[in-house]
């Protein structure tokens, strides 16, 4: 049986992207498509998608959408269906998609993705003739008011449909002050702890929680580590209500884009089969951060640069790095004590430690293709797309243990290198002893060819394309539909 299923999210590649959910969001609709699947993507209209979009269609004209007028448009997200919600009051704007050119979260965000949520709603509600949903799919706090909508106020006379509420990450949630509600269009029965109400304030993704038929995170580990208040983020009372209706599914990387044998981004492509090609890359990378050659281990990091992502022990631990013969290069941008900490690490160590403030994801390929290892010191991470890229092109992780960075690398002990199924190195607890450890763990294996690329080959072999993920997320929507 076919599908049909709205997927509402706030990026998507290749139209726009701040971070992982725009890869997952936009890959998932061609993942889909193999299991009789067809996901229309709902995405707000911020410039870069309304330029990308080509003989637009015009689907629907809203005189006032929470207090502004607005269009549905159909285009095309690559080859599957898209819809935009033109609304440039509130998405035509200089800066960020969630932030003024300041970096000051936008003080109208919650009207914005009010908005998102109600059209996402109206469309799932047959708003538009000939446009029918099976069920809803939405992304983090910027598209859960779409189910509590659905829930609350739906289209008069449409009949329901199951919804899937995916946590990309539980950190943001969407929290506004109690008098935004009245604003909302929501009825006076949405207003309790089941349902948009949070603390005396509106909660957005506790909202969508509530109200999903299966809440969904990117991994099983993360699945299970929000229920507790380490990880919840105050909300794991409300996942461990939910029980059996929280799902871990690890999210795939698009194994087209990001393929070190044909990766027009890098100076010599490579396969696990011609790991010695991957040198050229090594001194080109070297030369591109002007890092001195040599033979010893070149670690790379490609991260925002947060507490999250713990960066700050990554600034603790530079000298220790450099000490052991290792070399740095990293990729990112964030809190500005952090960048100044990295900096200064560089400065200490010209040659061996290079910094590069921004975001170029043409260097990212580069930096996988080159480096020997990558940093993954994050204390939570929901699933990571790094680590996946960095398997795929024989760049070893060392990651901390949580979240998808613990389902996806196998830590080289010693079982798991006797059994040849190790692929990187994993370390407890993100402190300066911790990383420190698991760096010269990587730094001493390094100096065991045969062993290190035994860890390239493993990686480079496992598949973490999204056939497995598109599968379970099919089998997921056909469960829920089964019992709608």
């Amino acid at each position: 049986m076919g599908l049909a299923v709205l997927s509402v999210a706030s990026e998507a590649v290749p139209l726009v992207k701040t971070g992982g959910l725009a890869d997952v969001a936009g890959a998932l609709p061609g993942a889909l498509a193999q299991h009789g699947v067809e996901m229309t993507t709902l995405l707000p209209g911020y410039p870069a998608v309304m330029a990308g979009i080509k003989r637009a269609k015009v689907l629907h004209t809203y005189d006032s959408l929470l207090g502004q007028p607005a269009r549905l448009i159909a285009g095309k997200l690559g080859a599957q269906p898209l819809i935009v919600l033109d609304a440039p009051a509130f998405f035509d704007r200089q800066g960020g998609l969630y932030t003024d050119p300041q970096a000051r979260d936008w003080a109208d965000n919650w009207r914005r993705f009010a908005a998102l949520g109600r059209a996402a709603a109206d469309l799932a509600g047959g708003l538009v003739k000939g446009r029918r949903f099976d069920l809803v799919h939405a992304h983090d706090w910027q598209a859960a008011m779409a189910l509590a909508y659905l829930r609350f106020a739906p289209v008069k006379g449409s009949k329901s449909v199951p919804s899937v509420m995916t946590i990309h990450n539980m950190a943001f949630q969407g929290y506004y002050p109690k008098e935004t509600f009245r604003e909302l269009g929501l009825p006076r029965s949405a207003w309790s702890m089941t349902g948009v109400e949070y603390h005396g304030g509106v909660g957005m993704l506790k909202a969508g929680m509530e109200a999903a038929s299966v809440i969904t995170t990117v991994s099983p580990t993360y699945a299970d580590e929000i229920r507790s208040p380490e990880f919840g983020m105050g909300l794991e009372g409300l996942v461990a209500s939910r029980g059996d209706r929280v799902r871990g599914i690890v999210n795939g990387i698009d194994s087209a884009d990001w393929n070190p044998a044909s990766d027009p981004h890098i100076a010599s492509p490579f396969t696990e089969r011609t790991l010695a090609r991957r040198t050229a890359n090594k001194r080109a990378l070297e030369a591109e951060f002007g890092l001195e050659p040599g033979d010893g281990p070149l670690f790379i990091v490609v991260s925002r640069l947060t507490w999250q992502k713990g960066m700050d022990v990554l600034v603790e631990v530079l000298d220790h790095l450099a000490g052991i013969g290792g070399r740095l290069a990293l990729l990112g941008s964030g809190d500005a004590a952090l960048v100044a900490g990295l900096q200064e690490g560089a400065a200490r160590h010209p040659g061996k430690i290079a910094v590069r403030i921004g975001y170029d994801e043409a260097l990212s390929h580069r930096m996988q293709a080159g480096g020997d290892a990558i940093l993954v010191p994050s204390r939570f991470e929901p699933c990571g797309l790094t680590q996946l890229y960095a398997l795929a092109y024989g760049c070893v992780p060392v990651v901390a243990r949580t979240g998808g960075l613990a389902d996806t690398v196998i830590d080289a002990n010693l079982a798991a290198r006797a059994a040849g199924v190790a692929t990187g190195f994993q370390f407890n607890g993100v402190n300066y002893h911790a990383l420190a450890a698991a760096i010269t763990r990587a730094n001493a294996l390094y100096y065991q060819p045969g062993e290190w690329k035994t860890l390239q080959r493993n990686g480079m072999k496992a598949d973490f394309s999204w056939t497995n993920s598109g599968a379970a997320y099919a089998g997921l929507y056909r469960e829920l539909v089964g019992k709608a």
